[in-house]
């Protein structure tokens, strides 16, 4: 055996290869930590709306495919202005 083995690249997680009952703040903790592991010597930019962002988009998708494209119920699950979400809506280019 050599003394100095080659690295093997580990797959990083993916929602197919994370626990299946994983709960959404586990979620997001794996893919944060991963986020910060990926990092290196880089320093996290604007993190906070980043993570919104990634956060928000697929949320307002699911809500409006739940929904069948009805904001105004949309609106009410989410606990939002009928304007409020059509303001985001359009941010994600989702209108």
């Amino acid at each position: 055996m050599a003394m100095y083995e080659t690295p093997v690249a580990q797959p990083v997680a993916t929602p197919t290869t994370q626990t299946p009952n994983c709960s959404m703040n586990e979620c997001v903790q794996r893919s944060l930590s991963n986020y910060f592991s990926q990092l290196g010597d880089q320093i996290p930019n604007e993190l906070y709306d980043m993570v919104l962002a990634e956060v928000e988009r697929p949320l307002l998708e699911a809500m409006m495919a739940y929904t069948k494209g009805n904001q105004s119920k949309a609106a009410i699950y989410l606990g939002l202005s009928r304007g409020t979400l059509r303001k985001k809506l359009k941010i994600y280019g989702l209108d």
